[in-house]
């Protein structure tokens, strides 16, 4: 597996290039990484407001694995009493029987890092109640779009998250009585962005053949999280900084081309995957050059015996990785079976005589 500098497009504004480390992979796979600023209007085709299940809701730093690939709500956290605790203070001279006047504001404001640029589009904030309910969850308050929203709430606890597409990060708040200027509250996310283009060979593959799940690095158990699925090529991904683990599949079967890729916060990586296939489509005749028998069953498999894919069909078309194989086509009760040979490119068709 090669993994070269050359950037396959140049990106207008580009800071540096860097290339990602990678492990050997059973099929060769180049990745080209190019880091440039990172514009939020690039980051404009992930969806800011996925923040799914099973992210860990408790105040404290960004993960660099961010959360898991769901797109239902986030759970309600559960409540932690003294990390990143901000306390919006007493305005003197309230009057303490006013609801109303009693309630202190906070204004939020989220930022890509600690020096750059606040993020103005694509932020969704949730605040939640910070004690725990009967059922462990945490009761939703509100939930806001606006860039840097302004908050009035009651005296109280409170666990506010904000998410920029699988980017993230939560806090606690306490709220104290008063009334006046808002308290600025800045949530430095860390965040970057991940931009995957597939090709095959040297021309671009189609994107509609080709998909890629991002999973977290390794933790201490060895294991790694999966972030998000079936994303398509092209498209700014949003992330906490960290490495990923990216898995690229081309088509439905084996195609398959892994790599690690590093995002920085407050810049753009751009990944070049470039995938090995070959097609074949499958016929079972009672002669050669017959027509195809309807009504077959289909298990492809390696030299080894491992099962890579199962189909049913008269003319059953697959994408796979070049190798050796063989094809077992069953009908009427009897199998049948040939072994077949599959180079990077070609287009073939392969005949399992029944006889």
């Amino acid at each position: 597996m090669g993994l070269f500098e050359k950037p396959a497009h140049p990106t207008p504004n580009a800071m540096s290039t860097t290339t990602a480390s990678s492990q050997t992979l059973p099929h060769p796979m180049r990745v080209v990484v190019q880091v440039a600023a990172l514009a939020l209007a690039l980051a404009a085709p992930a969806r800011a407001e996925d923040v799914p299940a099973g992210w860990d809701p408790r105040p404290g730093p960004a993960s660099p694995t961010g959360p898991p690939a769901d797109t239902t709500a986030p759970p309600s956290p559960s409540a932690s009493p003294d990390a990143n605790i901000t306390v919006v203070p007493r305005t003197p001279g309230e009057a303490a029987g006013d609801q109303d006047r009693a309630a202190g504001q906070v204004r939020l404001v989220a930022l890509l890092t600690a020096d750059g640029q606040r993020i103005d589009q694509g932020v969704v904030w949730r605040v939640f109640q910070g004690n725990v309910e009967a059922d462990g969850k945490s009761k939703l308050v509100s939930t806001s779009r606006e860039a840097s929203p302004t908050l009035k709430l009651q005296p109280g606890d409170y666990v506010i998250n904000a998410a920029f597409g699988r980017a993230h990060l939560t806090r606690r708040v306490s709220i104290k009585p008063g009334s006046g200027e808002p308290a600025v509250e800045q949530f430095v996310l860390n965040a970057g962005g991940l931009r995957v283009k597939a090709l095959l060979g040297s021309a671009e593959a189609p994107a509609n053949s080709i998909s890629y799940n991002i999973y977290s690095d390794r933790d201490q158990s060895d294991n790694r999280k999966l972030i998000m699925t079936a994303a398509k090529p092209g498209l700014v991904i949003r992330l906490n900084a960290g490495i990923y683990y990216i898995v690229s599949t081309y088509g439905d079967a084996n195609a398959i081309v892994r790599s690690d890729v590093t995002v920085e916060a407050g810049k753009l990586t751009e990944a070049a995957v470039v995938h090995t296939a070959a097609r074949a489509t499958f016929k079972l005749v009672a002669r050669a050059g017959g027509e195809a028998l309807p009504d077959t069953q289909w298990t492809i498999q390696t030299e080894q015996g491992e099962i890579v894919k199962e189909s049913a069909g008269a003319l059953p078309a697959h994408i796979l990785a070049p190798g050796t194989y063989k094809v077992v086509a069953k009908s009427r009760g009897k199998a049948f079976q040939r072994a077949f040979t599959l180079t990077d490119g070609e287009i073939t068709q392969v005949e399992v005589i029944k006889e």
